[in-house]
């Protein structure tokens, strides 16, 4: 079913539609995407077979956890085009991960499939606030990555104007915005949180700037570096969740209006909640991990893709779709320190609590014999001059924060400004993991 399009500004009808109506859209096109997924791709068939089911076993949406999952390393064991759908000669694009852990994992979209991602990212713009005619300065990665030509079609179909400045030359981010004046800037948030520095560095109050709206994705981040952005930038910053192997992004995103979870474009994607371990459904509002099918995707249909972000389904507000939670971590980078699971964003909030300290961090892991030590870097605020007593005590509130909150315990140390690593290619580093594997 082509995807409608919308006037400026205005919401598209399925976006108002009723939850039923919704059902019945996304219960054709799913059957549609597993016959094809069946007809056409070796190990879609040689998995539904191995689980006992057929596409024509789904009569409801319900049926949909009869079938079994795809992960991550199917990709790499189909690398590179394995996966596809349609014969490589019909893809108009790939793209690729970055394949630090092994192989990369290559998605591919066909052009119907390039139309359609640029109307959804439009539609992600839209919710934020971005109408015809705005300034749109993005500062994600280009090439491979999705982030960069997946925002750059959408900004272009919602009729915006384009700096397509990409990541790195922060100095030169900045120059532009002075200069340019776009209302929005699509970016990581870590990425964002070192532009903000650099406005200080070169002694401009970034709540002064053109900006107005940050898009901000591609990392989970928590409420606090929200607030902590939206402070020091003056801005509204809304949540736009994606996934290569999905999409890329514009999955989901957030409504100016209300900033309550990004909105699912559930015409397009099914989701599902499972449990982690067990791999069962959990109900709606439950923590657990979050599974897509997509419902119109051509070239790469994924079918109950585990997509180890941890989160929970909302029911609709501002549209008809469901909400997602914020992601509150990954459950392969959820980190088991001495019998206590931790993840990096709880150590996030609060860095960010103390006033006195930038929400850039660092965890430091390390092995002594049996036992697992962890030392988290933090760092002050530009041109902040303590006395030793100060910093150690915030050194000591960071460190029994962190054991009353979370549950273990740290060694923290309080390093001067713009010490802990900084990103330029968008994603920060925020776990150094030295323990032996």
């Amino acid at each position: 079913m082509p995807v409608k399009q919308p006037a400026p500004g205005d919401l598209s009808a399925i976006e108002t539609a009723s939850r039923d109506e919704i059902a019945a859209l996304q219960l054709a096109r799913m059957k549609d995407t597993l016959q094809r997924a069946y007809d056409n791709v070796p190990h879609y068939r040689k998995a539904f077979d191995a689980k006992g089911v057929k596409p024509g076993d789904l009569k409801q949406l319900s049926d949909l956890s009869k079938f079994p999952f795809l992960v991550k390393s199917d990709l790499r064991d189909n690398y590179p085009f394995g996966l596809f759908a349609v014969p490589r000669e019909k893809l108009s694009r790939v793209h690729a991960s970055s394949g630090t852990t092994g192989k990369p994992t290559v998605v591919g979209y066909t052009k119907n499939d390039i139309d359609t991602w640029a109307e959804l990212v439009a539609r992600s713009i839209r919710a934020a606030g971005g109408r015809p005619g705005d300034l749109i300065h993005i500062a994600y990665g280009y090439g491979l990555f999705t982030g960069g030509l997946g925002a750059h079609y959408g900004a272009e179909r919602a009729g915006c104007t384009v700096v397509p400045m990409g990541g790195g030359q922060t100095e030169k981010q900045v120059q532009l915005i002075q200069d340019f004046k776009p209302s929005i800037i699509m970016v990581t948030p870590s990425y964002m949180q070192v532009v903000i520095e650099e406005f200080a560095r070169q002694g401009i109050d970034a709540r002064e700037s053109s900006l107005k709206v940050g898009i901000f994705g591609a990392e989970p981040w928590t409420e606090a570096m929200r607030h902590d952005i939206e402070h020091k930038a003056g801005i509204d910053a809304v949540d736009i969740y994606g996934l290569s192997e999905v999409m890329g992004p514009g999955v989901a995103s957030e409504c100016i209006e209300s900033k309550d979870g990004p909105v699912i474009w559930e015409d397009h994607f099914y989701p599902e909640i499972i449990d982690p371990i067990t791999g069962e459904l959990v109900p709606d509002g439950e923590e657990g991990e979050l599974v897509f099918t997509s419902l119109t995707k051509e070239a790469l249909p994924v079918v109950r893709y585990r997509t180890r972000d941890l989160t929970r389904l909302l029911p609709p507000t501002s549209r008809s779709f469901r909400r997602m939670g914020k992601i509150v971590g990954r459950s392969d980078d959820m980190m088991i320190i001495r019998g206590v699971n931790v993840f990096p964003t709880q150590v996030e909030e609060i860095v960010l609590a103390h006033e006195a300290l930038t929400g850039l961090y660092q965890m430091h892991i390390s092995r002594e014999g049996l036992l697992d030590q962890v030392e988290v870097h933090c760092e002050l605020q530009p041109n902040s001059i303590i006395s030793e007593s100060d910093r150690v005590a915030v050194a000591k509130w960071v460190q029994h924060r962190i054991k009353t909150l979370v549950g273990i315990s740290t060694e923290v140390r309080v390093f001067d400004p713009n010490t802990i690593e900084r990103t330029q290619t968008g994603k920060a580093r925020r776990v150094v993991d030295k323990r032996p594997r």
